[in-house]
């Protein structure tokens, strides 16, 4: 039984048990599938040297999952406005446990593994059912540290790539299931444990009608170019950033991997920050100062400084940069979009921030060919945080919405 004090989450209202209960459930799905949705990329190199694959083959295997994921948040962020995050929480974790097994008889084809990572996707649409159940249980005074908090779930990229391949030196199968297994037990607890508020909204419309609805709010693409470029970043420097120390500090391929692990915590940690401020500030106002110091610290590595200790400490500070502007643009979607709407604006937005980092490393390493340097593509993005920084500072700070 739900009791009426669980039901609305008035502003300044403590959140309730049951609020705090479907938070973890949700950070801990989000960390679960992510991992699952990233198990390809930490043995890449693997698969790459069993299957004789070029570089973009090997490219493409990596790609597949954060394309489908990407792209399948839109209709997972619709479906949950209509049947609720009880409902699909449970669901897409289990149905994701399907993939994970698959690349066990999958991993000796190409062609086979480009299929299983499309199915993969899946495990990377489970953003767009957290948000809206977070953004429902908890009164808009505490939204932006809660969404901050589920946010921390990207982390499951970042153990992928820590503890697949170290699983993996003790049997080339045993990540597939460990993971499917620990999928397994997490389905079971979503479904007893996760519910939806008893007054949730549920659409009544179709799901292309309520995607038509949100792709014609001006906030739904606002909100989608400022999360590109953010989580955008994030995305592609988890991707790129092995690479980049690799091929101009001249590290090892291990501690490369190390580097950039350190780098995804920082963003970890930092999205819940960008949450709390933004209970305190004005999102815009946060996602302004941290693009802007984004902006700045990217500036100062396009000039190649010495990675210890300017190189490791503008990375660092570009981390924190980009981390507490994920965290404070859906602090800003919880605020200027309507209630019942979301779900669906969050499947548009956290598509646009996966896809925004699928294309700067593809640039970054297209720069490098022609170039022989990386310093073009850090005025790049500098250029595009700083766009962001005036962006978020001069139009969001107006866009009024429902809390």
């Amino acid at each position: 039984m739900h009791t009426a004090s669980e039901q609305t989450p008035a502003p300044g209202r403590t959140p309730s048990s049951a609020a705090y209960r479907n938070l973890v459930m949700a950070t801990v799905g989000f960390a679960l599938t992510f991992w699952a949705w990233n198990l390809v990329s930490p043995l890449s190199g693997d698969f790459k040297d069993r299957l004789g694959l070029s570089s973009f083959q090997q490219s493409l295997l990596v790609a597949v999952p954060v394309l489908v994921g990407s792209l399948g948040r839109i209709p997972a962020g619709a479906l949950t406005d209509r049947f609720g995050a009880r409902l699909m929480f449970p669901a897409v974790s289990a149905l994701t446990i399907v993939p994970v097994l698959l690349l066990i008889p999958a991993r000796n084809s190409f062609g086979a593994m480009l299929a299983v990572g499309f199915l993969l996707g899946l495990g990377g649409t489970t953003f767009a059912i957290g948000i809206p159940l977070v953004n429902s249980w908890f009164p808009p005074a505490k939204r932006g540290l809660a969404l901050g908090v589920f946010g921390m779930g990207m982390g499951g990229v970042a153990l992928s790539g820590y503890f697949t391949p170290r699983i993996a030196k003790h049997g080339q199968d045993l990540p597939f299931w460990i993971v499917a297994a620990a999928l397994v037990v997490y389905s079971v607890l979503a479904a007893v444990l996760i519910t939806d508020r008893p007054d949730r909204k549920v659409p009544t419309q179709s799901l292309a009608h309520r995607l038509g609805r949100a792709g014609r709010l001006r906030v739904t693409w606002e909100l989608s170019a400022l999360y590109a470029i953010g989580f955008g970043g994030i995305v592609a420097f988890g991707v790129y950033l092995p690479t980049y120390l690799k091929t101009w500090y001249a590290m090892s391929p291990t501690e490369a991997g190390t580097k950039a692990a350190g780098f995804a915590l920082v963003t970890v940690i930092f999205r819940p920050i960008g949450g709390w401020l933004s209970d305190r500030r004005h999102p815009a106002l946060v996602t302004a100062a941290a693009l802007l110091l984004a902006a700045l610290m990217a500036i100062v590595q396009a000039f190649d400084p010495p990675l210890k200790p300017l190189g490791t400490i503008a990375l660092l500070c570009m981390a924190a940069g980009l981390g507490t502007a994920s965290g404070s643009v859906f602090a800003l979607v919880s605020q200027v979009t309507p209630q019942a709407q979301v779900g669906s604006v969050t499947g548009i937005v956290g598509a646009m921030g996966g896809l925004g980092g699928f294309v700067p490393p593809l640039v970054m390493g297209a720069i490098y060919s022609a170039k022989d340097s990386y310093s073009i593509g850090f005025m790049l993005l500098s250029d595009l945080a700083l766009a962001g920084c005036v962006y978020a500072f001069g139009r969001m700070r107006t866009v009024r919405g429902e809390g």
